[in-house]
């Protein structure tokens, strides 16, 4: 049965991103770093994936409700060949759902857990792409906040092929359990709803996901897949409001937050009008062919393939994230500082003093709302897109820990600076 974690503070998240596609023969992707896992996508560990239409429809919904310790209910709980739900309102009564088959649906399910019935599996990741615990030469690995069954995803097999979301996922028995602890009701039409330890939480951005979008709010879905208003906590055993004029269906460009993981779900229409992969590595190429030159040491800048996650080389442009002024690495005194990437510095150009790193294009293409040539950088991170894709990221409040909300970087998810958490890069053109 599942048990979800005492809730605790977190600022590990990572960014996921996903499409449905009803053809079978179509990839889904889902990224929480800049094109992939820190350690690289294996299995069901990876940064994107795509939801096929299975060959056989594996979903189910609602049956039979037993309302105490019946020998049914005790049958249901038991029988690995049948769904079902627990809901323990006191040590001596538990209402048990049964769960048939519907062959109308396709269910995905997300979390922690690397078991058969976990679809993607989900990891903590840490700020700037680092993995938490890579072996004995790294801290021990705080303790997750991701459930281990955290959530499941409902596909229709036929137009309009709605896709939904619901809290919690069915374990190697089949089986949900909400504790006593647990917040959980009896709604108006006598079925049982509950919520999860830390949550599932929903946020639809307003106008789709494009150069014109603006954040949504943010909602929590119950087990049945309601839509509430916030807890006060992120554990808190009261439940928000019930939301009735929202549903529980993604939309392109829904986030959905795991408590230590943020996904981004993507639709097969709302990618097909986002740069690809190949356009990123035409613009990187035109953006190069302009020659920008350092205006210190005069050497040309070259931005690096998008597959190269290496140390910056020789023409690695650097920014002065205060002002933008684009430039090579240069080390006063004629040797490179140590923390270099750490340290505040001050602009040769204009004076202004503040953070110095190097640049690196943002390889996600799902991660973008337009296809437009890369032109700003987040701040303090130094990764590179269009303008519109940082002012919508930087406008887009993430869950962090148990209570708080910040933006951060989609491609490293290092929280942003002030000013809108981005600036716009200069760069100089070649003298000749």
């Amino acid at each position: 049965m599942i048990r979800h974690a005492a809730g605790r503070k977190s600022g590990r998240v990572k960014v996921v991103w996903f499409r449905w596609n009803r053809r079978v023969s179509t990839s889904c992707f889902l990224s929480r770093c800049n094109g992939s896992l820190p350690g690289g996508d294996k299995g069901r560990r990876r940064s994107r994936f795509t939801l096929c239409r299975r060959n056989k429809a594996n979903s189910v919904k609602p049956s039979t409700v037993h309302s105490s310790c019946t020998p049914q209910a005790a049958k249901a709980v038991s029988n690995k060949e049948q769904h079902s739900i627990s809901y323990t309102l006191s040590r001596a009564q538990t209402v048990v759902v049964e769960y048939t088959h519907d062959g109308t649906a396709d269910m995905f399910q997300i979390g922690r857990s690397t078991e058969n019935p976990i679809d993607f599996v989900v990891t903590d990741t840490l700020p700037g792409n680092q993995s938490p615990a890579l072996g004995p030469a790294h801290p021990p690995a705080l303790q997750s906040t991701i459930s281990r069954f955290a959530c499941r995803i409902v596909c229709q097999r036929n137009p309009p092929y709605a896709a939904r979301i619901y809290a919690a996922g069915f374990d190697s028995s089949k089986n949900i359990f909400l504790g006593e602890k647990a917040a959980k009701w009896r709604t108006c039409d006598g079925q049982m709803d509950g919520l999860t330890t830390n949550g599932v939480l929903v946020m639809h951005p307003r106008r789709g996901f494009s150069r014109d979008s603006a954040p949504g709010l943010w909602r929590e879905i119950s087990v049945c897949g309601g839509v509430f208003t916030l807890r006060e906590t992120r554990s808190s055993q009261q439940s928000g409001d019930a939301v009735d004029a929202e549903c529980n269906t993604l939309v392109d460009g829904s986030l959905i937050d795991l408590c230590g993981a943020t996904l981004l779900w993507r639709t097969a229409e709302g990618l097909a009008r986002t740069p690809t992969v190949k356009h990123l590595e035409a613009l990187r190429r035109e953006l190069n062919a302009g020659r920008p030159q350092c205006p210190v040491g005069f050497n040309t800048l070259a931005f690096p393939s998008l597959r190269r996650n290496g140390p910056p080389d020789d023409r690695q442009p650097w920014a002065y994230l205060r002002c933008g002024h684009v430039h090579g690495y240069h080390g006063w005194g004629g040797r490179r500082e140590p923390e270099a990437e750490h340290q505040e510095r001050e602009c040769p150009m204009c004076r202004a003093r503040g953070p110095y790193v190097p640049l690196w294009l943002g390889c996600e293409a799902g991660f973008y709302v337009d296809a437009d040539p890369p032109s700003h950088a987040f701040v303090p991170c130094g990764h590179v897109c269009s303008e519109k894709t940082t002012a919508y990221w930087g406008q887009i409040p993430l869950p962090h820990g148990t209570h708080a909300f910040h933006a951060a970087c989609p491609f490293c998810i290092q929280p942003l600076g002030g000013g809108g958490g981005c600036v716009r890069l200069i760069f100089q053109s070649p003298l000749d």
